[in-house]
């Protein structure tokens, strides 16, 4: 069973700049990032964290994600 780890929602953002996400538009709460390629936006929260979960197996942008933190 995967868990979800916290992160801050800045270094989350300054993760999708970096992979060349943009900010597509702010609906109520919520921040829609695009890019070319993507099948569906990235959608996030306003919030101070971002919930994300964390498993044995990871696809190749949650690798990315994790090399970024490290």
């Amino acid at each position: 069973m995967s868990k979800v780890t916290p992160i801050k929602r800045d270094t989350f953002e300054t993760f999708l700049k970096m992979i060349g996400c943009t900010l597509k538009r702010t609906k109520g709460d919520h921040l829609i990032y695009t890019r070319p390629g993507l099948k569906q936006p990235v959608v996030i929260t306003a919030d101070r964290f971002v919930f994300l979960p964390t498993s044995d197996k990871l696809n190749h942008s949650q690798h990315l994600y994790i090399a970024f933190l490290i």
